[in-house]
């Protein structure tokens, strides 16, 4: 069974407002959880998802082994306390440890395929013959999405610029908070009002 961590608190509120919205990153890796090497990756992500989100957030970050309860815990705990979205970094290789998937395929309510189809072609573009190893997916947790990207730093900005502009569409039509995006970093896509 998962280790007892303390569930994370509920989104708080103030003034009968909102707090502000509320991006999760979880860093899935047996060394960088038992204190063996720095998690790169999570810092990254956060670094990235904050030039490409022109609203202010919060970040929670959280680490855990590879382990699929601790996966499914951690998605599920940080959808609980109302985050807009969860990147996951590392497992989604063909090693045995890897199975950020199969926690994802256990703990979301959909999958949406065609988000690991674009990281995969993304870092195919830029000559990494190996991203067809990647089991990358998407797939949403109530009104959180939750993104697989990879555990080395240097493909989480190939991805994220891949993906990132139907992001915040994704989020709205998952009843999340709106977030615009950074027009010097990113185009968002949103369908014209009709």
């Amino acid at each position: 069974p998962p280790s007892s961590q303390p569930p994370l608190p509920p989104p708080f509120t103030y003034a009968g407002k909102e707090a502000l919205p509320l991006i999760g990153v979880l860093t899935v890796s047996d060394r960088a959880s038992r204190g063996e090497y720095e998690d790169i990756s999570g810092p990254i992500i956060q670094q990235v998802v904050e030039e490409y989100i022109a609203t202010t957030c919060r970040f929670m970050r959280r680490m855990v082994a590879d382990e699929q309860p601790f996966i499914v815990q951690a998605i599920r705990q940080m959808a609980q306390a109302g985050c807009a979205m969860v990147c996951t970094t590392g497992g989604t290789g063909p090693s045995p440890r890897d199975v950020t998937p199969e926690a994802m395929l256990q703990v979301c309510d959909k999958i949406y395929d065609g988000f690991g189809e674009q990281m995969r072609r993304a870092s195919l573009d830029v000559g990494v013959p190996t991203a067809i190893l990647s089991r990358q997916m998407a797939g949403s947790v109530g009104k959180t999405l939750v993104v697989n990207l990879p555990g080395k730093p240097n493909s989480v900005r190939t991805c994220l610029d891949a993906i990132f502009p139907a992001v915040p569409y994704c989020i709205d039509l998952l009843g999340g908070p709106f977030l615009e995006g950074n027009p010097e970093k990113v185009k968002v896509f949103r369908p014209p009002a009709k």
